[in-house]
């Protein structure tokens, strides 16, 4: 059966070593078999907390990054500082045991701009250059980054798998691939399941939420199609719940949550889980 898991964002942020201990107890007495760390800023989360819990709830963890204003891999005044919180990044996933660091790690979360075929390329290898090393550091870490493509309301440069896999592509391989999350792949792709086909062994991290970025299960997606895909292109890592809670200001912005998706935040982990051991 796939494991299923749950990213904290669902109830807080940011997540830190004074409370990770009680939302992963949380996480794991609702009978979830992952949880998704965001590592918001360098020092939030700590190896030693982290990994004693993680041992007492016996929940496989994943790491996922936040490309907050200021952090970016293709504007050349923020790349030093973006590798460095890129790598703490890896480094925290090595020390906990997570095999993969997934975000959207090419652009400030929010930032867009036009651009021609041209100045497309050019930003693809500013990107290539910048993320190069940070695949060698995934590499020797025994981690690997997963870049999430995003909608085009959060940016304009990596929106669909085609344009991940021409941005990406001389990179992919054990220490790069990609991670889909099944709300930006309901507004970017015409169909869900045959991206994940395109990505095949690419894929390296699968978030869900229903359409309206809530539970799972209940919404437009074609669930039976998305999960067919996963097994047709051999990914077998687990389904992880990725929302918000509204209750979080900077949050809530963040990600344009403005009513509850949810009478509880609880109900919506519970009813997604539930939703998703039905797939089978």
């Amino acid at each position: 059966m796939r494991a299923i898991g749950v990213n904290t964002w669902v109830w807080t942020s940011p997540l830190t070593d004074a409370d990770v201990g009680e939302m992963l107890r949380r996480i794991a007495g609702m009978g979830f078999d992952a949880v998704e760390l965001p590592l918001e800023n360098p020092g939030d989360l700590t190896i030693p907390v982290v990994s004693e819990v993680l041992v007492e709830t016996g929940l496989r963890p994943c790491v996922v990054g936040a490309m907050a204003p200021g952090r970016d891999l293709v504007d050349a005044s923020a790349v030093a500082d973006t590798q460095d919180y890129l790598r703490a990044c890896i480094e925290f996933a090595a020390g906990i045991g997570a095999t993969a660091v997934c975000g959207p790690f090419y652009a400030a979360t929010g930032r867009v701009w036009r651009m021609d075929a041209d100045e497309r390329a050019a930003a693809y290898a500013d990107l290539r250059r910048h993320l190069a090393p940070l695949v060698d550091d995934a590499v020797a870490s025994g981690v690997r980054l997963g870049i999430e493509p995003l909608n085009r309301y959060e940016t304009s440069l990596v929106n669909t798998v085609e344009q991940a896999l021409t941005a990406l592509e001389p990179l992919l391989g054990e220490g790069l691939g990609l991670a889909l999350d099944t709300y930006h792949l309901n507004i970017e792709e015409r169909s869900s399941a045959a991206a994940i086909r395109t990505a095949g062994t690419h894929l390296a991290h699968v978030q869900v939420c229903g359409s309206d970025r809530g539970a799972p299960g209940g919404d437009q997606t074609d669930w039976p199609a998305l999960v067919a895909a996963l097994d047709e292109v051999g990914h077998d890592g687990p389904l992880v719940i990725e929302s918000f809670t509204a209750d979080n200001a900077s949050i809530a912005t963040a990600a344009s949550i403005w009513r509850p998706l949810a009478p509880t935040q609880d109900d919506l982990a519970r009813d997604g889980l539930a939703f998703l051991r039905s797939l089978g």
